[in-house]
């Protein structure tokens, strides 16, 4: 049965690393010892170890020990052994570029699949819908596939922001984007905001946190879902 967190960030402002997400990650990974963290998203450049050292720290609060796939030698085969993983944010070309390189893009449907407890923030959470081409970042590498997880029935924009009123910035909205794609892909986007996230187990999909979603469906008007909503059956 798939067990999943998908957050639009790691951070809030103000607040620390994960630091928001904290109780629904002791329930999410209880009896896990070890986690896999997936660093291949790099933000800003940062070193692959410099990340994992990152997730490391915090989830010594939680008792669990965490490993860089980078650092195993078949990372395939760490997957397969996985108690839990990670995939944390950054770009997100650069993470699917580099998880269908070293073949762990089909080892981590695999594993989520089988029930492997997941947590993806930011680009960690853009390749949990059905392709990353709502994705916000810039297209600084090229994959060889814009398909991704499929772990849920729908693309995501994390991250996603409302118009502000009064603001001069003369650039498309995120809603405008999203419209966009909808020119060219009949796929539905749920735009999740800071501080919203995703909790699937098995086939449902609820909306958590404070704040409502906002769903753009092919050929329809974008509408607002509230926070306890079940998307499981949004096509």
């Amino acid at each position: 049965m798939k067990k999943l967190i998908i957050a639009s960030t790691s951070t809030l402002h103000g607040g620390g690393y994960l630091e928001y997400l904290l109780p629904t990650l002791e329930a999410h990974f209880a009896g896990c010892a070890s986690l896999i963290f997936i660093p291949y998203a790099r933000p800003g450049g940062i070193s692959h170890d410099d990340y994992t050292a990152r997730a490391a720290a915090f989830f010594t609060k939680l008792n669990i020990t965490v490993k860089g796939i980078h650092e195993f030698a078949d990372p395939i085969t760490a997957l397969t052994d996985a108690e839990a993983v990670f995939t944390g944010g950054g770009n997100t070309f650069l993470l699917v570029s580099q998880l269908h390189k070293t073949g762990v893009m089909g080892a981590l449907i695999e594993a989520i699949d089988r029930g492997v407890p997941y947590l993806g923030s930011s680009a960690g959470s853009n390749i949990c819908g059905l392709t990353m081409q709502t994705t916000n970042d810039m297209p600084i590498v090229y994959p060889p596939s814009f398909k991704t997880l499929g772990a849920i029935p729908f693309n995501l924009n994390p991250h996603y922001l409302d118009p502000q009123p009064g603001s001069t910035h003369m650039g498309e909205t995120r809603e405008t984007r999203i419209k966009e794609f909808h020119q060219f892909n009949t796929q539905p986007v749920l735009g999740l905001r800071e501080g919203s996230w995703l909790e699937v187990n098995g086939n449902t999909v609820l909306l958590k946190g404070d704040l409502q979603a906002r769903l753009f469906r092919y050929g329809m008007e974008p509408v607002e879902v509230d926070a306890g909503s079940d998307l499981s059956g949004v096509k």
